[in-house]
């Protein structure tokens, strides 16, 4: 028998056959009916809850769901606990919860198209029925639910802090109020405030609490804006301030929306893979689980936000033509075009008419043209000018999204990096190229570079595909294990949140 999610209101497929399925919303008691009956009848009728350890053992699996960032009581845990002396009640309601709690471990509670619309990646394949009888046989009703969970290091990582920020909850923030910008030198209550809040996030000692704005605040400041994905100038303006006052609740429901998005993910990534976090700006690679290296990343602007999907790397483009996509050629270059015409040329621009034939850009009045009524296909040729620079790398997608260098590099130095049309630009391309090409023989660094220097485009196939993931997640770990907090750049997690925390029923 098979267990599957099919909708974000908790949804079941329990295969009795392979041509036989049943759809079960727990939100539909005829439903509901419908499942439970095909689940005794594997058993034969065979009640499973007669033993009151398992019963037990079940009501406390449930309540550590809250450890993992879901409620309790949408597991009929109230239900459960007021009718532990009556077989007859208690027998249905507990393989109810069972079946919930556990699908909601394995899949997620909530369905990540309903937030992710673009999303691709495979689901967590769990045979659930199978599951909860061997459970029942072995006696391990409790362990079985709360194994289902995720078990990437990161995931553990996001549970062991939300436990320790409930131990927490209850400690008041050392709010920094509104103000002007404080900087090194500055003395004054403000100041002791920062330090006082400084001190509770374990970036100052205790005995460094003076008023005076001094060295050992700046590099606080410094490293906690690192952290946080801001500029590390020492200097806490708006942005910083926001980031330090954010309170224990706002980073628990942080965890929590984290937690989901890992549930949404399947058990294996790859084992070499890429992923991209939108939210953190970046692309790394791993390997056999481990990280191997990390890239900064530009991603889209919020008007243009890079989407969230998985795919296949199957080849990269050396020295690549831009195909600039319409709207951009339309929003973007036609006004450039008309402020300064030269720039078709300057900048390495062809202009193709309707039949793919070239037209001499002197031959256009672009002052005359709209973007409405824009007749002209336009490409830019390699080069230095060139919107993809040396390399893109491509896994085909319906959003025509891929990574891709930049002559721009400038930008990499900002920390807030949310500057391009939707596609990732990517430092340092060749360099994570040859981390891709690892397991394809003969392209080695050295092999990439002459490629390149010829100037030429070319496209090299990857002998094995790469999977990549591009991902929004606002809690990270960084090389040393340390948890982040970052900034929910696309406005995302409040969206994710509320459907956490609706009741499944």
């Amino acid at each position: 028998m098979e267990l599957k999610y099919l909708s974000c209101s908790l949804a079941l497929c329990i295969m009795v056959t392979p041509r036989v399925t049943f759809s079960l919303d727990l939100g539909s008691s005829g439903s509901e009916l419908k499942a439970v009956a095909q689940f005794y009848a594997a058993r034969n009728e065979v009640p499973a809850w007669t033993d009151d350890k398992q019963f037990e053992d079940l009501i406390n699996a449930i309540q550590q769901l809250s450890e993992h960032g879901l409620e309790p009581t949408d597991y009929q845990l109230n239900a459960l606990l007021s009718n532990r002396e009556v077989p007859e009640k208690r027998e249905r309601l507990a393989t109810e919860a069972w079946f919930s709690a556990a699908t909601h471990m394995v899949y997620g509670k909530l369905n990540p198209l309903t937030y992710e619309p673009s999303w691709t990646a495979n689901r967590r394949e769990r045979d659930l029925v199978s599951s909860l009888n061997t459970a029942l046989t072995e006696k391990a009703v409790g362990s079985s639910l709360l194994s289902l969970a995720p078990k990437p290091s990161e995931y553990a990582a996001l549970t062991a802090e939300l436990a320790h920020l409930r131990q927490q909850e209850a400690l008041p923030v050392r709010a920094l109020p509104e103000g002007p910008s404080l900087k090194s030198g500055m003395t004054g209550p403000r100041v002791r405030t920062l330090q006082e809040r400084l001190v509770q996030l374990g970036l100052l000692k205790g005995g460094a609490i003076s008023g005076v704005f001094d060295e050992a605040t700046e590099e606080a400041i410094s490293s906690f804006q690192d952290s946080s994905n801001l500029k590390s100038d020492g200097v806490v303006g708006p942005a910083t301030r926001r980031a330090l006052n954010r309170d224990t609740r706002d980073k628990i429901t942080q965890i929590m929306v984290n937690l989901e998005r890992w549930r949404w993910l399947p058990d294996d990534l790859g084992r070499r893979h890429l992923r991209v976090n939108i939210a953190d700006f970046s692309v790394s690679a791993y390997s056999e689980g481990l990280r191997e290296r990390t890239h900064l990343a530009i991603i889209g602007r919020n008007y243009r936000k890079t989407p969230v999907f998985s795919d296949q790397i199957k080849y990269v483009v050396l020295n690549p033509w831009w195909e600039t996509p319409r709207s951009i050629a339309r929003i973007d270059k036609l006004p450039l075009f008309k402020r300064d015409p030269g720039a078709v040329e300057r900048l390495g621009f062809q202009v193709l008419n309707g039949n793919g034939r070239s037209v001499p850009p002197a031959t256009i009045d672009w002052n005359s043209l709209t973007a409405s009524s824009f007749p002209y296909r336009i490409r830019q040729a390699p080069g230095p000018q060139n919107a993809l620079g040396q390399i893109k790398i491509m896994f085909p997608n319906k959003h025509n999204v891929y990574l891709h260098d930049t002559p721009t590099r400038g930008l990499f130095a900002e920390r807030q990096r949310a500057f391009s049309s939707g596609c990732i630009r990517v430092q340092d391309p060749v360099d994570l190229t040859v981390w891709i090409f690892a397991e394809t023989p003969g392209w080695d660094r050295a092999r990439f570079d002459s490629m390149i220097a010829i100037g030429k485009e070319k496209r090299v196939d990857l002998q094995r595909p790469v999977p990549i993931h591009i991902l929004y997640f606002t809690v990270v770990t960084d090389s040393t294990g340390t948890l982040r907090y970052l900034d929910d750049i696309y406005n995302r997690d409040g969206l994710v949140l509320t459907g956490l925390v609706k009741p499944s029923r």
